[in-house]
């Protein structure tokens, strides 16, 4: 599978820069089929190598309830954004996020939500850039110790 060779480049620069978000436990093979088997996994590609992923979903774990944003509220979430190292600065992240906010407003959702390790400052920056708001912090379950920075925005 593409993507989980993605991961495999991706994830030794993001332990390298600090953050711990994603390591050999998640996210696996699984998680990407389903996304697959859902059709909620888009992918960048450049002169035909592929740069990057997103998924984008519906459903959000309970610990979303403390997020800060109205969960009674229909949004969608991003989750998985990654863009090869070699591909980063050249836009692909940003355009994954479009897709993510296209996706949104083709089904009449008011807005898109996500979040970030807090040692993912490009992220971060990524997501001021873009119009997101920083609304709360929560811990997941079923990444016990980990602390993510949950960004929205608000569509027109």
């Amino acid at each position: 599978m593409a993507v989980i060779e993605l991961l495999r480049r991706v994830v030794p620069s993001m332990r390298a820069a600090g953050n711990l978000q994603w390591d050999e436990n998640y996210p696996t093979e699984a998680v990407f089929e389903h996304d697959v088997e859902q059709r909620q996994l888009w992918v960048a590609e450049i002169d035909g190598s592929l740069a990057g992923m997103i998924a984008v979903t519906t459903g959000q774990e309970p610990e979303y309830g403390h997020a800060g944003w109205d969960v009674e509220e229909a949004g969608v979430m991003v989750h998985r954004l990654a863009v090869d190292p070699k591909f980063r600065g050249a836009g692909v992240a940003a355009a994954l996020m479009q897709k993510a906010e296209e996706v949104a407003a083709e089904r009449g959702i008011p807005a898109v939500r996500t979040d970030t390790s807090r040692e993912n400052t490009a992220a971060q920056r990524l997501f001021s850039k873009l119009g997101y708001v920083q609304v709360g912090e929560i811990g997941l379950s079923f990444r016990p110790g980990l602390r993510v920075l949950c960004y929205e925005k608000r569509l027109p």
